[in-house]
């Protein structure tokens, strides 16, 4: 499958939920240890307004699954590394408090 658009590490197929781009490129920038990003399945949501919260759910074969809230919407993300659950979400953490 060839990706629509891919900006160093963090893979476009399908389009970003408000808010959520900022934070996925400062993850990305700040943290050598994530190899990248893969946006997934946007659906709607009542409970997801505010600020962008994301939360790791489970591990994968290469990574982690996680699922990003705000603007009405809730999207997977599959996040590639070598890292720790609590490595990811301290970094994820960081991402979303400097927005």
């Amino acid at each position: 499958m060839r990706l629509r658009a891919e900006h160093g590490k963090l893979k476009i197929e399908h389009s970003i939920i408000d808010g959520l781009r900022p934070v996925l490129q400062r993850l990305l920038r700040d943290n050598s240890g994530i190899r990248s990003v893969v946006p997934g399945v946007i659906r709607q949501v009542r409970d997801a307004r505010g600020e962008p919260a994301i939360h790791i759910t489970v591990p994968t074969t290469n990574g982690w699954k996680a699922i990003a809230l705000s603007a009405g919407a809730r999207q997977e993300l599959f996040i590639s590394t070598a890292l720790a659950k609590e490595e990811v979400e301290a970094a994820l953490r960081r991402a979303i408090a400097e927005s």
